[in-house]
């Protein structure tokens, strides 16, 4: 999956949960639990949009750190409506499976990245220490 697919499905997982969010009942949980999830559900496209302009490695792995926290803080929240019985399993279980696939996507990217990132600072030291001494 390239960049731009992930900025469309990380921007249909937004809507999901808006659409989502409307569903749950007009109570204080109802509200508190939707505000929260209308927040961290959004910032996942947000923030992953922000990610993909970064102005350096360290800056890409830190949004993608944001982006993997967020992913995963909807899933608590929906498992709080599942399990809280708030909305059935039926209308929750693909959302959260969304949600849940979008955390391990950008668990795995920060891993990468962050292998990655330490391979070049190796390669780039060991390059600094042979110059150093030829």
């Amino acid at each position: 999956m390239n960049s731009s697919e992930l900025k469309q499905r990380t921007k249909r997982f937004g809507l999901m949960v808006i659409n989502l969010v409307g569903l749950l009942p007009n109570t204080s949980a109802g509200r508190a639990i939707g505000n929260q999830l209308i927040r961290s559900g959004t910032a996942i496209g947000a923030n992953y949009r922000a990610a993909c302009r970064a102005k350096s490695t360290a800056d890409f792995i830190s949004k993608i750190d944001n982006v993997e926290e967020e992913a995963d803080e909807s899933c608590y929240w929906l498992e709080l409506i599942m399990e809280g019985n708030i909305l059935s399993n039926e209308v929750i279980q693909p959302i959260w499976s969304e949600a849940d696939q979008l955390t391990a996507i950008f668990t795995k990217i920060s891993k990468t990245s962050k292998t990655n990132s330490q391979k070049y600072i190796v390669k780039e030291e060991a390059l600094e220490y042979r110059v150093g001494f030829s």
